[in-house]
């Protein structure tokens, strides 16, 4: 079994190279916060003085106590014809309290003659000189060998001569970069194994995605010898991004073997993916493995049949052990198998050849021809269950709803909603204005349920998107929204030839899903 390895996350810098993202210094505080909870042991939280937030980050995160994480400060090697304490940048490293100082040079010839424009003896000197000097003051320093793979490649001398340099100095890591993501997976594994044989165990892979082989590179790098996987939540990172953690951690753990400090926070791994993807304003894929919402779903009626039976038949890993859980996607060649966990929501005894079951496959298969498409409307499937089986009671119904067009667009109201709502054997009449007639809606049913049930403060709308299924000017509409409610997503869908009457349909749903308590899971009570 190979020893421990050592997590590094990188998300706060490489990270946040990524397209879109921006972290301000509380969302930088609140992802330290969360991977130093989950058990990383090393959190690199960017380059001292290279932006004013930088440096207000690095003296806020300095007066943090941390449980577990070190926070590393990422920087260079000195500047050409520079002594390391000349170089600012350098000084900048010491200043800012890091307990940990991960150093990037050059270990590839083609790019000290190409870039650095300095000869191959004077970027050894670069590396050694910087990382000697910030050893004599006690820090603890990795050298990130930039291009380590492909100078490996093209002069495997020199590039090992580059990680000679910082290993003769001090440096406590060296880590080996795939840097433009270009390499296959025999090549990580053989520039792995020179530098373990020739540097001894402390070998750290740092893998970009350029190739789709970010994850596959880690493993591989691990299953060599390195002692040290480098990467970021959700693979976030310049370009294709890194090597993903939230893929990489539960396979080192479940899959090779390995011992890690976060082993005993699997299961909180995919809470963990999807806030920081929240922080970072950044969906998780839906197929991301691990922790999407796909990766545990099935669909084909073979296959939910055969999950029923033993999970094992179509899953390699049980999806709790890292927080996620299993979906049975139903459509319209849903089967008994798929039908059947719903029903039992409802009706704990039932089984497969039981004629409720049958019902419910026969109206969702009806409502799919018809257009109703139940896939990611999750919510919407549940209350067609609930409703063909008579096991739930609508919260309310709107008596009579009318909806104006053409307000004052310059104020973003263009748009009013008057509606009548029977709840509770009470009336109540409201209208509302809104950006669009849906909006105008939204706002009027809340409004006018706010009397009979406050809490839909705590239900937000939060994606809407509408499909056309037919041709021509009478064509039907099919409309999907998704709605977060206590931190849980889920789906509604309406269809109609009138967008608004299917978007009123999806709206309808959402509500009744969460006054039924089924957001929360506290139906029933």
């Amino acid at each position: 079994m190979p020893g421990k390895v050592l997590i590094y996350d990188t998300t706060l810098r490489d990270g946040a190279q990524g397209p879109g993202i921006s972290f301000s210094i509380d969302d930088k505080l609140e992802i330290v916060r969360r991977l130093d909870r989950f058990g990383v042991d090393y959190i690199e939280a960017g380059i001292p003085d290279a932006t004013p937030k930088d440096t207000e980050f690095f003296r806020e995160i300095a007066a943090r106590q941390l449980s577990h994480a070190r926070i590393a400060a990422m920087g260079f090697t000195r500047r050409p014809h520079l002594s390391a304490g000349e170089d600012a940048g350098v000084e900048a490293l010491l200043r800012c309290g890091a307990p940990v100082l991960s150093i990037v040079g050059k270990a590839s010839l083609y790019h000290v003659d190409t870039v650095l424009h300095v000869t191959p003896q004077e970027n050894l000197a670069m590396i050694s000189d910087t990382i000697a000097y910030l050893k004599s003051f006690g820090c603890q320093v990795f050298f990130d060998a930039e291009h380590y793979f492909d100078g490996f490649k093209n002069n495997p001398e020199y590039a090992l001569a580059c990680l000679e340099a910082a290993h003769q100095a001090g440096a406590d890591y060296l880590v080996l970069c795939d840097t433009n993501g270009g390499s296959l997976v025999g090549e990580i594994v053989r520039g792995t194994q020179a530098a373990l044989q020739r540097f001894g165990p402390h070998i750290a892979i740092h893998a970009h995605n350029d190739s789709g082989l970010a994850i596959a590179a880690s493993l591989e790098g691990v299953a060599a010898g390195a002692g040290m996987v480098q990467g970021t939540i959700n693979g976030y990172g310049e370009r294709c991004g890194n090597a993903d953690l939230c893929a990489v951690i539960p396979a080192l753990h479940f899959k090779m073997g390995c011992p890690l400090s976060c082993q005993d926070s699997m299961p909180y791994l995919t809470r963990l993916s999807h806030v920081v993807g929240e922080i970072a304003n950044q969906s998780v894929r839906a197929d991301a493995p691990y922790v999407g919402d796909n990766a545990f779903a099935h669909k084909a009626g073979t296959h939910i049949d055969g999950v029923m039976k033993q999970s094992a038949t179509f899953e390699h890993l049980s999806p709790g052990l890292i927080g996620n859980h299993r979906q049975l996607r139903v459509g319209e060649s849903a089967g008994k198998s798929a039908v059947l966990p719903l029903v039992r929501r409802f009706l704990p005894g039932a089984t497969r050849d039981d004629p409720d079951v049958l019902r419910v496959v026969e109206t969702i298969k009806s409502r799919e021809m018809a257009g109703w498409h139940y896939e990611g409307a999750e919510a919407s499937l549940l209350l067609l269950v609930a409703r063909t089986l008579g096991a739930v009671r609508d919260h309310f119904d709107a008596a009579d709803l009318r909806v104006v067009s053409g307000g004052n667009w310059d104020d973003g109201q263009s748009d009013m909603a008057m509606i009548k709502v029977c709840a509770s054997g009470r009336q109540e009449l409201t209208a509302a204005q809104g950006d669009g007639p849906v909006n105008a809606v939204d706002r009027a049913m809340r409004k006018a349920l706010a009397v009979f049930y406050p809490k839909l403060d705590d239900l937000h709308l939060s994606d809407y998107k509408v499909r056309v299924l037919d041709h021509g000017s009478d064509a039907r509409v099919r409309v999907q929204m998704t709605s977060t409610a206590y931190g849980h997503s889920f789906g509604t869908v309406g269809v109609s030839a009138n967008i608004l009457q299917a978007s009123y349909m999806a709206l309808v749903d959402a509500i009744e899903y969460f006054l039924g308590g089924f957001a929360d899971g506290t139906e029933g009570s």
